[in-house]
């Protein structure tokens, strides 16, 4: 059994038909009927003629989804569908595809579902799940940390048992003095090994924030401890271990100089490294030297990927196997092997600097990250990047639309000279458009202009939520390698969708 999120349109206003009809429906119509189609490869081909202006990325996203909504979605399968107010409703593939335009004719491509649950909330689940069900994707797999048993748990009435991998021990570990009294406690060959995002927990953060690293570093040392590698790189799952400085100071003396130790991370150094991609942490599908070349294009073919890479014995890169590397092998020798097919490629190292790989993977299409001990332990992709770019400037689009409704509603209601009045910096303020999102609050305190408004709400709830917007929208003008969580985000969408509701008819 597996588990699906399947978004009901923009902003969720296809769930109502959703719900009512037992369906999960996807846009597209320009593509027809998928059942004509049927391989991913004739997917491709007709979403490169339905939209010939989006770009090469845009085109492999797409393809992507409408295959997994097609091909990989089965019977008995879960689905998650998100809907407005951080609700959830969650359900099971009871059909295969079907084309139904009669349906939804801008939403033609259906799979019947029994929903379970039709409208719970997302706080059931805990934050690892929740993030995953923030993915900017129309269809994308739940497939991480046991998501299918736990979204099953929860649907028949459980609660979420949290990731199988959880252990027991990290999960009471709620403050400093509790994590350094298991640091310390841990044998020296078993230390305390904890995720990222646990480690933030127990100082109640959940980014990577300079003032955070700096205040967790801190602690850390002040106890003798250190993390390895250092809780800096990796994304908020890897996995770190609490060991003795002194035990990292050995270690790296002890270091060879065919394998050397990994420079430490300075506390006050802030980067976006190869090793923040979450995909440049999980080994990738290969294939080794002297194996048949049919291996490499079976796997592509049932994987759909576009490359592999070629490794020998001991799990080092050799080169990589691609489409491209096998028609032009073969244009040479019809019975070209993997050798012939196998091109080299660069590799970067988990602790790059990500911007460093940006061309070399806009270029080729990818690049395969290799460990410190020069082992292939991940790979990142153009789509990757465009994932990671998404979800980066999903919440800055948040607050510019939360402005841009409360610049339009000032300018409509309030005189300009009223604005001026109650602005920080009123003599150079010619519009609402020259306030700062403090500088909204000043203004709507003011009764005279919130009576203007005629917003019939509660003011100081309003003024409240404006306020914490305001709060989180500088905090992320600091940087971090993390994304922002559903949870940090949710109190924008709340009053993004106030502002919504409220907002006058043209």
């Amino acid at each position: 059994m597996r588990a699906w999120g399947v978004r009901a349109g923009r902003e969720g206003r296809q769930a109502e038909t959703a719900l009512a009809r037992g369906v999960v429906l996807l846009g597209w119509k320009e593509i027809g009927d998928l059942g004509e189609l049927g391989t991913r490869t004739h997917i491709k081909n007709a979403v490169a003629t339905a939209y010939p202006t989006h770009s090469t990325f845009t085109r492999a996203n797409w393809t992507g989804q409408l295959n997994r909504f097609y091909n990989d979605i089965a019977v008995g399968d879960l689905v998650v569908v998100p809907l407005p107010h951080a609700r959830l409703a969650i359900g099971t593939i009871a059909s295969g595809y079907e084309y139904r335009p009669d349906i939804n004719e801008d939403f033609p491509h259906i799979r019947h579902v029994t929903w379970t649950v039709k409208n719970t909330e997302r706080d059931r689940f805990q934050l690892d799940i929740q993030d995953s069900m923030g993915s900017l994707l129309t269809v994308f797999e739940l497939r991480r940390f046991g998501a299918a048993e736990r979204i099953a748990k929860v649907a028949s009435g459980g609660t979420d048992p949290g990731r199988p991998d959880a252990d027991p021990l990290t999960a009471g570990l709620d403050e400093p003095e509790k994590l350094f009294e298991a640091a310390r406690s841990a044998d020296k060959a078993s230390p305390l090994t904890i995720s990222v995002r646990d480690l933030l927990k127990v100082w109640d953060e959940q980014r990577r924030e300079a003032a955070v690293i700096s205040r967790v570093q801190e602690a850390l040392t002040e106890q003798g401890l250190a993390t390895v590698p250092h809780f800096t790189e990796g994304s908020l799952d890897s996995m770190v271990s609490l060991v003795p400085v002194a035990s990292v100071v050995e270690d790296e003396q002890k270091a060879s100089p065919e394998e050397p130790a990994v420079a430490p991370v300075e506390s006050d150094e802030i980067a976006y490294l190869v090793s923040n991609v979450e995909s440049a942490n999980a080994v990738p599908e290969s294939v080794r030297a002297g194996d048949d070349l049919r291996t490499a294009v079976t796997l592509m073919t049932l994987k759909g990927y576009s490359q592999l890479p070629v490794l020998d014995g001991d799990g080092r890169l050799l080169g990589a196997v691609s489409w491209e590397s096998i028609s032009r092998a073969h244009l040479v020798d019809a019975g070209a092997g993997l050798s012939a097919a196998t091109v080299p490629v660069r590799e970067a190292n988990r602790s790059d600097d990500l911007l460093d790989w940006i061309v070399e993977i806009q270029q080729t299409g990818y690049v395969f990250v290799r460990d410190d001990a020069h082992k292939v332990c991940g790979i990142v992709t153009a789509a990757d990047l465009t994932g990671e770019f998404e979800t980066r400037v999903r919440p800055f689009v948040l607050v510019e639309e939360i402005e841009q409704h409360l610049r339009r509603a000032l300018d409509a209601r309030i005189p300009l000279d009223d604005i001026r009045k109650r602005a920080r910096m009123g003599s150079r303020v010619s519009s609402a458009a020259d306030l700062s999102m403090g500088d909204y609050k000043h203004v709507l305190r003011d009764e005279k202009n919130w009576e203007a408004l005629g917003w019939n709400i509660d003011k100081e709830l309003f003024l409240a939520a404006l306020d914490q917007c305001r709060v989180f929208r500088n905090q992320l003008m600091h940087f971090s390698p993390d994304p922002v969580t559903e949870q940090q985000l949710r109190p924008l969408r709340g009053l993004l969708d106030l502002l919504r509701s409220l907002r006058q008819p043209s």
